[in-house]
């Protein structure tokens, strides 16, 4: 048999970490971003840039990972789940480069304590994501990456009751209209992390599912 139709099997798990690491950093720099606006020295469009290039890097992962999926005879777990594994975890970087755009579409040049607490969750649940990828491979693991999946999905719970709350303080203070714009921009940015978060949930519920088939 053909070496390229039996490869390592590190070599999908490997993949994937490589993906989830560039997701990671996407967090990080979409959390620095959040934190800075309206900052003195304020890298803004530096950041914005910089998730950009974690997510073009990471979509020629996945390119790779899918070419990889149809050249190998057999998968170290099921193909199908590895296939939407891997979507799923691209979909985390989209949505963080939606985030970022967003504020350089709308001109959002100042934050909220409630956007930093978000934008910190999010970037905790990527490296809670991380983790639990680079865990998967072992199956001794299991109960740990369960555990990580468990937490990801607290965190979204957290992240959409915090954004409801802070949508309905907003539309309920007075303003003009410059308020009322403030109030808009800030409503799609809350939207757009929890978006986020709700992509985290959703690899976490993938890889349970790949945890219970191969228990």
């Amino acid at each position: 048999m053909s070496a390229h139709l039996t490869p390592k099997r590190n070599a999908f798990f490997e993949l994937l970490a490589s993906h989830t690491t560039r997701m990671v950093a996407g967090g990080n720099a979409t959390l620095r971003l959040i934190t800075g606006l309206g900052q003195p020295g304020a890298q803004t469009l530096e950041l914005i840039e910089e998730v950009h290039e974690y997510e073009t890097s990471a979509d020629k992962i996945l390119e790779d990972l899918i070419r990889l999926l149809y050249e190998s005879f057999t998968t170290p777990i099921n193909r199908d789940q590895l296939h939407t594994l891997a979507l799923d975890l691209d979909r985390v970087l989209d949505e963080l480069q939606h985030v970022c755009n967003a504020v350089g579409a709308y001109r959002i040049n100042e934050t909220t304590q409630e956007a930093r607490t978000m934008a910190a969750l999010v970037a905790d649940a990527c490296l809670r994501l991380d983790r639990a990828v680079l865990a998967l491979p072992d199956k001794t693991r299991g109960q740990e990456t369960l555990d990580l999946c468990k937490e990801i999905d607290r965190i979204e719970h957290e992240v959409d009751t915090l954004r409801k709350r802070a949508i309905k303080a907003m539309f309920e203070q007075e303003g003009d209209d410059a308020a009322a714009w403030r109030a808009i921009k800030l409503r799609e940015l809350y939207s757009l992390l929890e978006t986020v978060m709700e992509a985290c949930k959703r690899a976490a519920g993938t890889i349970e599912e790949i945890l219970i088939e191969n228990a």
